[in-house]
């Protein structure tokens, strides 16, 4: 069973890795540092943006705009290590004993 856990805890780390990397592309895209017009950068970008959208689109329905800025993908990211630590500290211990 820890296995499992452990894999669950694996791919929790990736995905936060891969809202960084989506958030750090946007910002690059944004201040025009790469251009999405470059076939490698628009892939990548899409492909982010296709595995990160499904879980903040609820989120940004919920938190207001606040001006151009979105923290979704930091609400995202605490409650992914919320979940992380859930598994790690309350639910692992209890399933060894």
């Amino acid at each position: 069973m820890t296995a499992v856990l452990f894999l669950i805890d694996q791919v929790i780390n990736i995905y936060i890795w891969m809202l960084i990397i989506w958030a750090i592309l946007s910002w690059l895209v944004a201040f025009n540092v790469i251009n999405t017009s470059n076939r490698l950068v628009y892939t990548i970008g899409d492909f982010l943006n296709r595995i990160t959208e499904p879980a903040l689109r609820p989120i940004r329905r919920i938190v207001p705009n606040l001006g151009g800025i979105d923290i979704s993908p930091m609400i995202l990211i605490l409650l992914l290590i919320f979940l992380r630590n859930l598994l790690q500290y309350d639910i692992a211990p209890a399933l060894i004993q």
